[in-house]
């Protein structure tokens, strides 16, 4: 009888994860764990059924870009699949943004919707992109935006009626550069007069990758005419992108990027040529304003990572116990079942860093922090989503070789585990500027002490730690720079063993 292998096995993914049930039920008040269950258990099973379904569908019918009608009219229409858009259904209905802004459960909200989150994005086909902006957006709105953005963006961000519900782009990186915003190119030239949504720009410049181009709006930096050079004179905007009639505002989308992964997700390079937009929190300070979107965006990359570990750990655990070699289970070969306990680990750890700091988020926003808290969550941040991004790659590839040849086959699905992971170490800032971000932290905002008093509260070793700091405060910013990455990783450790 010819043998065939059978593949892996998904379950409901919050039932088969102890480790987020005792997580939950430790931190959560009880009446809150009980309705976080319920809902859990719920979207742990669409994880594995019609979510799953639908991410492997938007995987296989990528979105198109259509710039002209069949009579040369100029179109720019973007075309994703229907599987696409039920996974922004689903996303509106299940609240993965709204359960952190209703506020119900007080600061556990953010722990809640993180969970939520979590079960969501690996098979969401990457739709937690477009989410991470929309729930961005939503904070610098609620932080920056006048009455007129709340009632008309607000309510629409974080509705979980899918009829009303709007995602958002976050459009910052130009041709001058990624992280370095200091080149923002384009121009904001004020209206005579108002205009739509009350407006109050008229926007020109190209932005080179702007993701969720089929969202409703975004959110954009821009340098006002007689602005300074260099961040300094970069201003916060807000602009929607589809009038009544569906077509755009004084955008043309010029091309969708072919990118490593992250397939189905819509990303495009385009001009705005006079895009109505309006100036959000008054002139100046852009980078304060949108730093507040991008650290959410920055917690949900970390979740997302974290998502990411879970699905491929539950792929690997289940076919060890499927694939027999050399005469018994992969999982009864002690060294192969050693492998798997240490990624376990590495997951652990990065599960408690990721909830430790949607814990301080929940209670930033709820203005229930202690200054020391807020000081840690600033910190830990950007610590959080590099050190998250790196464990996901470095899991996922062990879990490729976990499957042997089968792990470098492209429809066995698994490649694109490790395809996708990559972008997590380069959305929201790469490893070496969010290491920089953390010196900027320390030095800027003097976060450092707060970081310090927190760990020496547990019972970590902290030698390493005092001896590379001792060496950078006598080697100054030079050495400190170049030591950077290796204080933010090893922070990222000592955290997760106090955890």
């Amino acid at each position: 009888m010819e043998f065939y292998q059978d593949g892996p096995e998904l379950k409901n993914t919050f039932d088969s994860d102890p480790f987020l049930k005792s997580y939950l039920q430790k931190k959560l008040p009880p009446e809150t764990f009980k309705v976080a269950a319920q809902h859990l258990a719920h979207l742990g099973e669409r994880a594995v059924t019609d979510l799953l379904q639908f991410s492997i569908q938007a995987e296989a019918q990528l979105p198109v870009h259509v710039p002209y009608d069949p009579w040369g009219r100029r179109i720019d229409e973007l075309r994703t699949s229907e599987a696409w858009k039920k996974l922004e259904v689903a996303a509106a209905t299940e609240g993965i943004v709204g359960t952190a802004y209703d506020r119900k459960h007080g600061p556990f909200s953010r722990v809640y919707q993180m969970a939520l989150l979590y079960l969501y994005h690996p098979s969401s086909a990457f739709f937690s992109c477009p989410l991470a902006m929309t729930d961005g957006a939503a904070r610098a709105i609620e932080l920056y935006g006048d009455d007129e953005l709340k009632s008309r963006a607000f309510k629409n961000l974080t509705s979980t009626d899918p009829k009303i519900f709007w995602t958002a782009g976050q459009w910052m990186t130009e041709r001058t550069g990624g992280s370095d915003i200091s080149g923002t190119t384009t121009t904001a030239e004020p209206f005579e007069e108002k205009k739509l949504f009350s407006s109050t720009h008229a926007l020109r410049g190209t932005k080179w990758f702007t993701s969720a181009t089929t969202s409703q709006m975004a959110m954009t930096l821009a340098r006002p005419l007689g602005a300074v050079e260099g961040s300094r004179g970069l201003s916060l905007f807000y602009l929607e992108l589809r009038d009544e009639k569906n077509n755009l505002r004084n955008i043309e989308i010029h091309r969708l990027k072919d990118k490593l992964g992250t397939k189905a997700l819509p990303t495009a390079e385009l001009s705005l040529q006079g895009t109505p937009a309006k100036l959000v929190g008054g002139p100046g300070d852009g980078v304060k304003k949108i730093a507040s979107l991008f650290n959410v965006t920055r917690v949900y990359n970390a979740i997302c990572a974290l998502g990411q570990m879970r699905r491929a750990l539950d792929l690997a655990q289940s076919y060890a116990r499927k694939r027999k070699a050399f005469g018994k289970y992969l999982i009864d070969h002690p060294l192969h079942a050693l492998t798997l306990k240490d990624l376990e680990t590495e997951f652990a750890k990065s599960f408690k860093l990721c909830f430790f700091v949607a814990e301080l988020l929940g209670k930033d926003e709820c203005k229930t922090a202690s200054e020391n808290e807020r000081l840690l969550l600033r910190a830990l941040t950007p610590i959080l989503k590099l050190y998250t991004a790196k464990k996901s790659i470095q899991i996922c590839s062990e879990v490729l070789e976990c499957f042997g040849g089968a792990g470098y086959v492209e429809d066995t699905g698994l490649p694109r585990l490790l395809r996708d992971s990559q972008v997590l170490a380069i959305w929201e800032g790469t490893t070496n500027v969010l290491s920089l971000d953390m010196l900027r932290a320390f030095q800027k905002e003097n976060a450092l002490p707060a970081v310090l008093e927190y760990l020496k509260k547990s019972n970590v070793d902290l030698s390493e730690l005092n001896g590379l700091l001792a060496e950078a405060q006598k080697k100054g910013p030079e050495f400190q720079e170049l030591s950077a990455r290796r204080m933010a990783f090893l922070i990222a450790e000592l955290i997760a063993q106090t955890l």
